[in-house]
């Protein structure tokens, strides 16, 4: 099937179709259209469907074809193959769909700063919001693309968000939901064909990780290394790139006033340096405190004129006075604003860097046993990266009574398709080749684990972190953990050198060895069962804990 000339020809055909209209038109449109409502402050808001309150995994589909299947690690949970026969059938029934709207909108924007591989990608939508979405989150495409390698390999999603997928003709061929009928929701990139569609999820999050997944995918092949962290950079231009699952800090420890962000979520790595993938950002409003993020505070509440606002709040909970409550979490305890980067005050334009100096790994380890800084070679760096470790707690989920071990390869592994070597060893190359130093910096908590032991000061991290940033860490001595092999330092000026070891800050030693023990072992498992059949280098296998 030729996907993109049955798309042309129902653009060609329809009378309607509105490419790149202003961002003040399509803020107008979903006002008028009642997509959107204008809030006290002047943000937009919006409230989707409860099945669009956030990512569908299971319905989040990869299509399986002979020219990319070796490419794909298909063992990972988050790897979820659709036929082509569907495919087909899913695209055909889109461009029905399509066909009927009223308005068709497309906005053309590019994913990557970095304009050598800046990839064109083009979204074909009925929904001003998700015009406003793209806008935001994508980026203008720059005078130079010619030059970048992906100038002739665009890419292109259709996206449906209110309109569901006919369960009665998908039976066995989509996920089955609990009441038996075929999911009437896909979120599904072919790769190969070089299309995307995003069919029944009104979730801003669907198109943007797609486009993230996209770029994972292509970029390996080309010698660049896809990396989902915060990336920020000093005054004397010195690059630092945070790695970390939800609840590590990453947001908050890239927020320094003294460092300007590149951008919070993905970057790429390539001969030349470090670039942000994003226009804008896309952060959790749950809990939000102006005194821990008075930069996503301001981008989302501060007063402004609608036009001149830039936020699109999804699912806040809001009063009839148009003021908000980010607390109530009725509605989802996933409300979301995306808001274009120039929203933000202290970012670097355009948001690239050069090759970063220092990477940090943030895990939050709610069994207390991990040092709070520990540097890591090259091969423990890889294994690392791979792993993405930090812990569950206990009470976020039903039946989680103590902390639960989490392991999300790369820190980000929903978006991650590839073979893991094509990731780690591009890793490797570059740690090697520009002296970047790597350190582990455990969030969580000291002197017990969840439930007994306490979390680590903030104040304290943003001390080790700024230590490590700074190079105030390279001659210090270092003493080898037992447990997890890493080189702990012996001092960090303005640290209490006792909290460095973090069996000194346990009462019950024999607890302690006996929590670390187990946390090496979970290691070990989780190494063996994502890794042990994926021909890993043998430095990177000797670096898991508990091997």
């Amino acid at each position: 099937m030729d996907f993109i000339a049955k798309l042309e020809a129902v653009l060609d055909a329809h009378s309607n179709v509105q490419t790149n209209p202003t961002r003040n038109d399509l803020i107008d449109m979903a006002i008028k259209n009642r997509e959107s409502v204008v809030s006290a402050n002047g943000a937009l808001v919006t409230w989707t469907p409860a099945e669009s309150s956030g990512r569908s995994p299971k319905d989040t589909l990869i299509v399986d074809r002979d020219e990319i299947r070796d490419t794909i690690d298909w063992d990972a949970p988050n790897n979820l193959p659709v036929d082509v026969e569907t495919f087909e059938m899913l695209w055909e029934d889109a461009m029905a769909v399509l066909a009927g709207k009223e308005t068709v909108l497309i906005t053309e924007r590019v994913v990557g700063a970095e304009s050598s591989y800046a990839l064109p990608v083009r979204t074909i939508t009925d929904r001003a919001n998700i015009a406003i979405f793209t806008d935001s989150m994508f980026r203008p495409v720059p005078d130079d693309i010619d030059t970048s390698i992906y100038a002739d390999k665009p890419f292109t999603i259709v996206e449906l968000p209110y309109d569901r997928i006919d369960h009665t003709k998908y039976k066995g061929r989509l996920r089955n939901l609990p009441n038996g009928e075929a999911s009437h929701m896909g979120i599904i990139a072919d790769f190969e064909k070089r299309i995307g569609l995003v069919y029944g999820s009104a979730y801003g999050g669907s198109c943007k990780k797609l486009m993230f997944t996209v770029m994972n995918y292509y970029l390996p092949a080309d010698g660049i290394l896809p990396i989902h962290c915060s990336a920020n950079e000093g005054t004397e231009g010195d690059s630092a790139l945070l790695l970390g699952l939800s609840g590590t800090g990453k947001t908050t420890l890239s927020a320094d006033a003294a460092r300007a962000l590149l951008g919070d979520d993905e970057h790429g790595w390539n001969d030349r340096g470090i670039a942000n993938f994003e226009g804008g950002c896309y952060a959790k409003l749950i809990n939000l405190r102006i005194d821990k993020e008075p930069e996503i505070w301001d981008a989302a509440f501060r007063e402004a004129d609608i036009y001149e606002h830039g936020a699109l709040i999804e699912n806040c909970m809001m009063n009839p006075e148009g003021e908000f409550d980010v607390d109530d979490e009725r509605l989802t305890a996933n409300s979301r604003v995306s808001y274009p980067l120039s929203s933000l005050k202290n970012i670097k334009t355009p948001p690239v860097a050069g090759h970063p100096k220092t990477i940090l790994f943030l895990t939050a380890d709610a069994n207390g046993v991990l040092p709070p800084v520990a540097k890591l070679d090259t091969a423990q760096a890889m294994l690392w990266f791979l792993m993405g470790y930090t812990s569950k707690l206990a009470g976020t989920e039903t039946g989680v009574t103590e902390p639960v071990s989490t392991f999300s390869r790369f820190f980000g592994a929903p978006f991650m398709p590839r073979n893991p070597d094509d990731y780690s060893s591009l890793l490797g190359a570059r740690l090697a080749e520009h002296g970047t130093e790597v350190f582990l910096v455990n969030t969580g908590w000291s002197g017990g684990p969840y439930g007994v032991g306490e979390r680590m000061d903030i104040l304290l991290t943003k001390r080790i972190c700024n230590a490590a940033l700074s190079g105030e860490l390279k001659d210090v001595e270092y003493v080898t953990d037992e447990f997890f092999n890493v080189a702990v330092p012996k001092e960090v000026p303005g640290v209490p050198s006792e909290v460095l070891f973090p069996i000194n800050t346990w009462d019950d030693k024999d607890a302690y060895r006996e929590r670390a023990e187990k946390l090496a072992t979970d290691f070990a498992t989780a190494f063996d069962k994502n890794y042990g059949n994926k021909g890993l280098d043998a430095e990177i296998v000797a670096a898991c804990p508990g091997k």
